[in-house]
């Protein structure tokens, strides 16, 4: 018998997922093997509170190509996703959620996309099933605010669900960037992408790791990651400040001498007004010192406590 044409890597960032497991794999692996390829299935797990890692081994134990690295503590989504790319030995590497919101099924038409030529099939969505009207609005707003403000192309309704190729994850891994913002990174290394619109389904079980608040920091992560809009809309607003100060001090000025010496009225509130943009502005600014700050000390993206079903380290 020949050997397949090529391998399939799956990574999936878990955490607390520990009944979404069986069901995740129930709906994958027919999935796999249904194509003609090698292929592995590589869960990546922040420490767990429930049996998330015991739901994996016992898994591993019917089925030896799944695997597990076990980080030694809560890096947090992006983090997981990039250890699970340079652990991965796939040709191309799918990643997917475990909550079943992003069908497995959908894989199927990303391989036929990279075998056409593409470096990147991502999945786009058209629909949000299952989430607040709020958590609705406020993904739809941040999605076109990354894309209106960010020096590389990000997809908007996109989120991590993709197939990328080898050539992607080796450029992805020489990045080493703090803040893995992973569609961010994807749009940054470029080569041809494909989208494959598809309807978000419902959580199978159990709530999300991501409240409103998460997803919003993970989108500020890239606003601020891949754009430097935000420092000129503070170098602007520093600006018109600026003459809203100069106008004011001459408005004060020629009230002062029309009323004899009587103070203008609400000047406190303007000073506080004044005083609430000088400290968004350093707020803004603080936000990319501290990611040159983080990046500077070059601290690993990740570490692993414990890594079942690897040989060695991450391919080089």
């Amino acid at each position: 018998m020949s050997d397949p044409p090529y391998t399939l890597s799956v990574v999936v960032p878990v955490f607390n997922e520990e009944e979404n497991i069986p069901l995740f794999l129930e709906r994958l692996e027919p999935v796999l093997r249904g194509l003609d390829c090698a292929w592995e299935i590589i869960f990546v797990m922040d420490p767990s509170s429930d049996g998330t890692e015991r739901a994996v081994l016992e898994q591993r134990q019917r089925e030896p190509r799944i695997k597990l690295l076990k980080l030694s503590r809560r890096f947090g989504q992006p983090a997981a996703t990039l250890a699970g790319l340079h652990y991965a030995s796939g040709d191309a590497c799918v990643v997917i959620d475990v909550d079943l919101q992003d069908p497995p099924e959908l894989i199927a038409q990303m391989v036929e996309k990279w075998r056409a030529g593409y470096h990147t099939a991502y999945a786009q969505r058209v629909e949000r099933r299952g989430e607040s009207p709020l958590r609705k609005v406020v993904a739809s707003c941040a999605y076109r605010v990354i894309d209106a403000v960010s020096s590389v192309p990000i997809p908007r309704d996109t989120g991590d669900f993709r197939l990328v190729s080898r050539t992607v994850v080796d450029e992805l891994k020489r990045l080493k960037e703090g803040h893995g913002f992973l569609r961010g990174l994807v749009g940054f290394v470029g080569y041809s992408q494909v989208a494959i619109p598809y309807e978000r389904q419902e959580r199978a079980r159990g709530t999300t790791k991501y409240p409103v608040i998460g997803s919003l920091r993970i989108g500020f992560n890239g606003i601020v990651g891949f754009s430097s809009v935000p420092l000129q809309l503070a170098s602007l607003l520093g600006v018109v400040v600026l003459a809203l100060g100069v106008l004011s001090g001459v408005l004060w000025l020629a009230w002062t001498v029309a009323r004899s010496g009587v103070a203008v009225p609400g000047l406190v509130p303007l000073v506080l007004l004044l005083s609430g943009l000088q400290l968004l502005g350093l707020g803004v600014l603080g936000e990319y010192v501290g990611r040159v700050y983080d990046e500077v000390r070059d601290r690993p993206l990740y570490l692993v406590q414990d890594a079942h079903g690897f040989d060695g380290p991450p391919r080089a």
